[in-house]
């Protein structure tokens, strides 16, 4: 009998094996991407947390060489950590209590106010564009868009509830920041100790010097911004008495601090408020403080700050800038305001490590002469 006739079947291929750590690779693959999962939800849910310790930890950072300065005359760590925090809590309060002070002076003048700026706006528009609008027609015109005022004051009462929920979430991320930034400047030894417990000799030394570095860069920031702020303070103080113009005082110490505190656009905000004052008293007033507050940033960003921040924060304005928008997308104001001490820790902590070269003299370099263009020779003739 022929066993190799046609309708004889081929014999079956064995089935391919599963290799033996396949299984094992999926389930480690699956175990990493839910760790992965998990690890992304924590991250998003304590992001606030982690905020709110690296500003405590800049804040900490700032109080520091004050409390130094108590410490070495003798005065115990932790009283020393709360007389330089009280302090700072009552100067923040004191400039709270002049804003409010100045925004309800100011509402209340611009309301008594109002009727007079209206007939001197609408005397100047039918004066200049030869129109004959009265107070009359802008009433009746309101009145006639009352819908839109009133659905304007129906939305802004439904946001009152949301408004006061975030103020109040913001009062307790201040409060927590200040009970973390009180915790770490009165532990600061101790914190150190332990971080150095976990480093070898040499990596000590390292952590060491960057958190010298941080305190100095930090402590510079603060203190170069809180000298710009009285300087800025008197000055604006003594202009605003000479318009006599209400709250001289006030207005000062608000021009300073904002205008020290906010880089670049900081004088110009802080304009905003004496300029309505102004409009309150005479309109040619708030068009001498727009001058004063224009001539005065110039003054500081190319005479006061850089002399009083040589010492301190050495971050060329360019990056500064660059920095303060950086931070800002990052973490909102809070970024903000912290980018300039960050950038001028990493940047004198980089360049102490990272190796310099002599530069060879040349006038390309400088560019301080002109350069001359050689003119091509022609080709001699053959």
């Amino acid at each position: 009998m022929d066993t190799d006739s046609p309708d004889t079947p081929p014999p079956a291929r064995p089935s391919p094996r599963m290799p033996p750590w396949l299984p094992r690779a999926m389930a480690l693959g699956l175990v990493f991407f839910g760790l992965f999962l998990l690890a992304d939800w924590a991250f998003h849910r304590l992001l606030g947390i982690l905020i709110i310790l690296v500003v405590a930890l800049f804040v900490a950072l700032a109080m520091e060489p004050a409390v130094a300065v108590l410490v070495r005359r003798g005065v115990p760590r932790g009283l020393a950590t709360g007389l330089v925090f009280v302090g700072t809590f009552a100067c923040v309060l004191g400039f709270l209590a002049a804003l409010v002070t100045l925004l309800v002076e100011t509402t209340t003048n611009l309301a008594h106010e109002s009727p007079r700026l209206l007939d001197d706006g609408l005397r100047w528009v039918n004066r200049t564009f030869d129109q004959q609008f009265t107070l009359h027609d802008l009433s009746q015109r309101l009145l006639r868009e009352s819908d839109l005022i009133e659905g304007y004051a129906r939305t802004a009462a439904d946001n009152a509830w949301g408004v006061s929920t975030t103020v109040l979430g913001g009062l307790a991320q201040l409060l927590t920041i200040a009970l973390f930034s009180i915790y770490l400047t009165a532990g600061g030894p101790r914190v150190r100790r332990t971080v150095c417990s976990l480093l070898p000799p040499t990596r000590q030394q390292t952590f060491l010097h960057a958190w010298d570095l941080a305190i100095d860069k930090t402590g510079g920031y603060l203190y170069s911004r809180v000298l710009l702020a009285i300087v800025s303070s008197i000055a604006h103080g003594i202009f605003l008495a000479i318009l006599h113009l209400p709250n001289p005082i006030a207005l000062g110490v608000w021009f300073g601090v904002v205008s020290a505190f906010i880089p670049t656009f900081g004088t110009y905000i802080a304009a905003i408020l004496p300029v309505f004052v102004a409009l309150t008293v005479d309109p040619l007033d708030a068009l001498w403080v727009i001058v004063f507050a224009v001539v005065y940033q110039w003054v500081q960003d190319y005479l006061l700050q850089p002399r009083i921040t040589a010492r301190t924060v050495d971050v060329n304005a360019a990056i500064a800038l660059l920095a303060v928008l950086a931070g800002g997308a990052l973490l909102g104001a809070v970024g903000a305001l912290l980018a300039i001490p960050a950038t001028a820790t990493v940047q004198a902590f980089v360049s102490e490590y990272v190796k310099h070269y002599a530069v060879t003299e040349d006038p390309r370099i400088d560019q301080t002469t002109a350069r001359r263009t050689r003119t091509p020779k022609p080709p001699s003739a053959k």
